[in-house]
């Protein structure tokens, strides 16, 4: 393999890369990985008369991904910088190819349960080693503007054309293609990234890897969404949250100690939170993330619940959703030749909370064309702004040999704040509901954690707004003198 050096000493992208199908690959990735925390859920109630689960039983169709995926999200960052993005991506598309057909041809419960697990294994891996890629082969210019606004379009749209998609697929095809819907993609995007992704380089192995530290980061991690996805059962204040989350908490700041003594290479550098840029768009992900997920699930429930519309027509109806998402992509691209990322940011996030606010209006007798439609045009136009500057921020300024534990940090940021969001804002739509279950109670409490997901999103702007380094718009190119130079140290 053979490598280019840029005018600034750093590694260019390798010879041998090809930036059109690693772009393809990853858009595929994303949209996969994307599509697989919401593609099943409208047909939990098929699997579990298919399987025979229990309504406990079946939370785990979607914890078990949870848990995996965001518990081992830093090691497989560690594992793509170590041992090679190339090698990484491969082996976890593989990995989650092999488990979406395994889980489409289970026969009990815990066979659908060890397949969902797989596929978080899996999911851990590549998609921190995909962004990683795409980083790499897209390092400055507006190239990285247009690659990452494809990232952000297919990212959002497998989230939201998800509910679509597993509702055709359950209502007309059976719970089982739900999984098997990952085998072709899984395979598409491992032949493009076979072709398309230069194998690059492992970093330097010389230092002893940090096996502590890498245990209790995940340990610690898998405690905190388990503990968080299962205050649906066990409220917040109960023993069993309560000491799960205690002994979470114990785990990472043990982890944390570790990382700032030990002698071995760590898991994550620290020093690399001192990167405001990093350390910005992780805390705003968190935010967004939680606010997100949540809402994803209220909207699914008010327009069954409360408007009486099937899975099917209500998978069609977050379509205006993804489509909004995809156009304000587009014009992110556009824009982000001449406004600074930090900039679109907190126009992105302050548009998608006005839509959250709007959101937050629901009524029991209400509309999709006067209750759902108008929102969804307007966050969605708002979070596709948002999404290709945030995870471009996210990997500014970071050294290459770290680029798949920045990637894995803001996946697992987004992973903890959707774990954290859901049953947060769950939580205060429950008791908003009360006892007496009815249209108007179930709306007010729809209502209201759409509402607090609006307040979050204006909290993510605030950080981007004072966290975020002034820099310049990333489809300029930087004069020769400033080459080099970390995005933080780039005058507006």
């Amino acid at each position: 393999m053979t490598r280019t050096q840029s005018p600034s000493g750093r590694p260019a992208v390798e010879a041998d890369a090809r930036p059109g199908l690693v772009l393809a690959a990853v858009a595929v990735v994303q949209f996969m990985v994307s599509l697989d925390l919401s593609v099943v859920n409208v047909g939990l109630p098929e699997i579990a008369a298919g399987l025979g689960f229990g309504a406990v039983g079946l939370t785990w169709v979607i914890h078990a991904y949870a848990l995996t995926f965001g518990g081992l999200l830093l090691l497989g960052g560690k594992a793509a910088d170590r041992y090679g993005r190339r090698r990484v991506l491969l082996l976890g598309l593989g990995l989650f190819g092999l488990a979406s057909l395994g889980g489409g041809f289970a026969q009990e419960p815990g066979h659908l349960v060890a397949a969902r697990a797989a596929q978080g294994v899996g999911a851990a891996a590549l998609a921190p080693a995909a962004l990683a890629v795409l980083t790499a082969a897209f390092p400055t210019g507006r190239a990285r503007v247009r690659a990452f606004g494809v990232w952000s379009a297919t990212n959002a749209a497998g989230g939201a054309l998800g509910v679509l998609i597993g509702g055709l697929l359950t209502e007309y095809a059976g719970w089982r293609w739900v999984m098997f819907v990952s085998v072709p993609m899984a395979a598409c995007a491992l032949a493009l990234a076979w072709r398309g992704v230069a194998a690059d380089a492992p970093a330097d192995r010389g230092g002893r890897p940090d096996a502590l530290g890498a245990v209790l980061a995940t340990a610690g991690m898998t405690l905190l969404v388990f503990g968080i996805v299962r205050t649906d059962r066990h409220p917040w204040g109960s023993a069993a949250t309560v000491t799960t989350l205690a002994v979470a908490a114990a785990l990472l700041a043990a982890f944390l100690l570790v990382e700032r003594t030990t002698r071995r290479e760590p898991l994550v550098r620290l020093g690399l939170f001192a990167n405001r840029s990093v350390a910005g768009a992780n805390a705003a992900n968190l935010l967004v993330g939680a606010t997100m997920a949540s809402s994803f699930y209220f909207m699914s429930l008010y327009l069954q619940r409360v408007l009486g519309h099937g899975a099917a027509l209500t998978g069609l109806m977050f379509v205006p959703f993804a489509l909004a998402v995809v156009a304000g992509s587009v014009l992110a691209v556009k824009l982000g030749y001449r406004l600074a990322p930090r900039t679109l940011l907190v126009m992105g996030g302050l548009l998608t909370a006005a839509g959250f606010a709007w959101f937050g209006m629901i009524s029991a007798d209400g509309a999709f064309a006067t209750d759902v439609l108008g929102p969804s045009i307007g966050a969605g136009f708002g979070f596709g702004l948002y999404l290709g500057p945030l995870v471009s921020v996210a990997t500014a300024g970071v050294a290459s040999r770290e680029a798949g534990t920045a990637s894995a940090l803001l996946n697992s940021s987004r992973q903890i704040g959707a774990s954290f969001g859901l049953a947060a804002l769950g939580t205060a739509a429950h008791h908003r509901t009360g006892r007496v279950v009815t249209p108007e109670s179930l709306t007010d409490g729809y209502a209201l954690g759409l509402t607090l997901g609006a307040a979050l999103l204006v909290a993510a702007a605030l950080i981007a707004l004072t966290v975020l380094p002034r820099t310049r718009p990333l489809g300029e190119t930087a004069p020769e003198p400033l080459k080099g130079r970390s995005p933080e140290d780039v005058p507006a």
